[in-house]
């Protein structure tokens, strides 16, 4: 927690008070864990008074503010989100604190919010600072490792879920190096009622891939999609080797492919 240079936090803050120096403050995990030099003030948005979960006809709305927790509890129905919250393999504290929003914009490969998003076809709602809305596919939000598509003084308001897609059948597959560590390779396919499936590959990969296929495939289809990962796409770190990565991206997607074709 290192923030030395701040010198002012706003609370609640609102998209019209940001100046360059400014970040905006979610749960704070993500910001507090490591120096930022170039933050002179933090804009508080938890106590906007955001509900966490809005359900409408369509699905739900989950604030950016909404934590790891209320989410758990809130959707505790839906299997799929039940396993990416665990997939923090974090204490009740973070949990409590941590949130959704802050999980995507802190963009990082192993960030199981990102991967929920994706995979369940979810869209970002933005507010920038003249408070102009604009949406885009929680798929495209991430574009690199700690990079998204959001602009200066833009905030990540919301994002939207379909119950559709929140009711369909999934398969999940996590696999790290260690019994409680990081993710390394997280996987969700996704059945489609009119017999396809959608492939979701996060945390190996810098950023989100989403490979979709209008009818049941075969395992060479599978191979092929995943093929058009670039090398370079696959991540590096001590958490994992892009070799080893890229081999079990392969071994689960051939379990999801298997499994949700029965």
């Amino acid at each position: 927690m290192d923030l030395h240079t701040v010198t002012e936090v706003i609370s609640p803050a609102s998209p019209g008070q940001w100046r360059p120096g400014d970040a905006w403050l979610g749960g704070g995990t993500a910001l507090f864990g490591e120096p930022r030099p170039h933050v002179s003030r933090l804009l508080d948005l938890t106590a906007a008074g955001w509900p966490p979960l809005t359900v409408h006809d369509d699905g739900v709305e989950i604030a950016a503010t909404c934590t790891i927790a209320e989410l758990a509890e809130g959707l505790r129905r839906y299997g799929i989100v039940r396993q990416c919250c665990h997939a923090f393999l974090a204490s009740f504290k973070i949990w409590n604190v941590a949130t959704v929003g802050g999980n995507l914009c802190a963009a990082l490969p192993a960030g199981p919010m990102i991967s929920l998003t994706a995979a369940l076809d979810g869209t970002c709602v933005l507010i920038g600072p003249d408070s102009r809305e604009r949406r885009v596919p929680a798929a495209a939000f991430v574009t690199g490792e700690g990079t998204t598509v959001l602009r200066d003084g833009e905030i990540l308001r919301a994002i939207h879920l379909s119950e559709s897609l929140l009711s369909m059948r999934t398969a999940y597959r996590r696999g790290s190096l260690h019994r409680h560590g990081r993710s390394a390779v997280l996987l969700i396919g996704r059945a489609d009622p009119v017999g396809g499936i959608s492939l979701t590959v996060t945390a190996a990969t810098r950023r989100p891939y989403v490979f979709r296929f209008p009818d049941p495939p075969s395992a060479d289809e599978v191979e092929a999609a995943l093929d058009t990962i670039p090398d370079g796409q696959y991540v590096d770190d001590v958490h994992g080797r892009p070799i080893w990565r890229r081999h079990l991206t392969r071994h689960y997607a051939a379990q999801i492919r298997m499994e949700l074709a029965a």
